[in-house]
């Protein structure tokens, strides 16, 4: 079965390595996982995408269809606005509340997520480079796309050895932070009042 996540954010920003993790993590187990359609800003603060393709068969188009993405993270607003199209109807979308802001439209149309990914790891890990091991470790736990163990070990050879501990207790905050958000639901129409208010 395939499987169309998204990764977005701004340059400058580490979100898309998240991506590339899971392509490998993919791969480690005898699948097939593409890191496809990659759009990166050559400006800091520019929108940037990372679709990860995800199958047990060969991939020949490696390419996301926009209107079948299922799982989509972003933290921040351009990168959200342009990209969010792609996300199918009902589809999950994970954001950060202190940089993405969804309409009306958007909570009745997919289900949102709201967890506060770059201040987890700038205050909780202590690093704000981990914030890619955060958003892998939230994909994974919401959506199940593969076995959180192999993503885990993966993980701990794609990042480098001095900040390995730090993103260690990354990928636990992310796993524990996404739990709470499963447990709690999407955001709601009244949410997004109370928050307008």
């Amino acid at each position: 079965m395939r499987h169309q996540l998204r990764f977005t954010g701004v340059g400058g920003q580490g979100v898309l390595l998240a991506g590339e993790i899971l392509a490998a993590a993919k791969i480690s187990t005898g699948g097939y996982g593409v890191k496809a359609a990659t759009y990166t800003s050559q400006v800091r603060g520019g929108p940037t995408v990372v679709d990860i393709l995800l199958d047990d068969k060969e991939i020949l188009f490696p390419y996301a269809i926009d209107g079948e993405i299922e799982f989509m993270l972003s933290v921040a607003q351009i990168s959200y606005d342009q990209f969010k199209n792609g996300v199918k109807e009902g589809g999950t979308i994970v954001i950060d509340p202190d940089l993405v802001h969804p309409t009306k439209e958007d909570v009745q149309k997919w289900k949102i997520y709201q967890i506060p990914i770059i201040r987890i790891a700038k205050y909780e890990v202590g690093n704000v480079v981990t914030q890619s091991v955060v958003a892998l470790a939230i994909a994974v736990e919401m959506t199940k796309v593969m076995d959180i163990d192999t993503v885990f070990e993966t993980m701990k050879k794609k990042v480098p050895p001095k900040v390995l501990e730090k993103n260690i207790k990354a990928f636990e905050l992310g796993r524990k932070y996404a739990k709470e958000a499963l447990e709690k639901g999407p955001m709601t129409v009244e949410d997004l009042e109370k928050e307008e208010a």
